[in-house]
């Protein structure tokens, strides 16, 4: 039987990638998004406001209506602002840290029942290396993720005796859209120094390991955090 698996932030970059990744191995994928994917490529769509609570609850409601159940669920979507920590407003704090920490436990909170009367799942929930690495210049998206990290691990200590894994992976610095208005070719540059392997991230070297905590095969991994960062963050 064929993976139902729900991708949130599933229309582009990162995202997308994992989306196509799991078509790739013949799953069928629900993607929760405010924009449709540029390709045809999810098996569902499902338009979402992640900083509607409620609109949240509705989208995976629908969604899992649609596949059948759910499987798999991988929450992708993320915005990032780059901000000195005196420049910060709440507004600036409120907006990221609803989208990236606050959908991420909605949707984990959304999902649950069902995967725990199964006694199976896998949750795979996107951070970032500024969850470890700190964050001077983005300072409250380093907290979101960070966050993130938290609930990875509380999700994994309480929902383990059921069956179900919940995991996170934190990528490095990956060329996608989002950041592109703040970076520089001195800054790609710059940021692939930092790695041993001497280059940036692609979004499928994350939606591989993503593949890979979601399979039987990772079966056994639960609470990580795993670094995608070519070696840039080594623990």
């Amino acid at each position: 039987m064929s993976q139902r698996v729900i991708v949130t932030g599933g229309s582009g970059g990162i995202g997308a990638a994992i989306v196509r990744r799991f078509l790739d191995d013949g799953a069928r994928v629900a993607v929760l998004d405010r924009r449709a994917p540029a390709e045809s490529t999810a098996s569902v769509f499902v338009a979402v406001d992640l900083s509607d609570p409620l609109d949240t609850r509705r989208a995976v409601g629908e969604a899992v209506e649609t596949l059948g159940g759910v499987d798999v669920l991988v929450n992708c979507a993320g915005i990032f602002q780059h901000a000195a920590l005196l420049d910060i407003s709440v507004d600036d704090w409120d907006r990221v840290l609803d989208i990236n920490a606050r959908a991420t436990l909605v949707t984990m909170q959304a999902v649950a029942p069902v995967m725990l009367e199964a006694r199976a799942g896998a949750i795979v929930n996107i951070a970032s290396m500024a969850a470890k690495h700190g964050g001077g210049g983005e300072g409250h998206y380093a907290a979101s993720k960070a966050a993130v990290v938290a609930l990875t691990r509380a999700g994994a200590q309480e929902w383990g005796c059921h069956g179900v894994t919940v995991n996170a992976v934190c990528p490095g610095y990956v060329l996608t859209e989002m950041g592109a208005d703040t970076r520089s070719e001195a800054d790609v540059a710059a940021w692939s120094a930092k790695s041993p392997l001497g280059r940036l991230g692609i979004p499928e070297d994350v939606a591989g390991v993503t593949h890979f905590l979601a399979s039987s095969a990772g079966g056994y991994l639960t609470g990580q955090a795993i670094n995608v960062t070519g070696g840039m963050i080594m623990h």
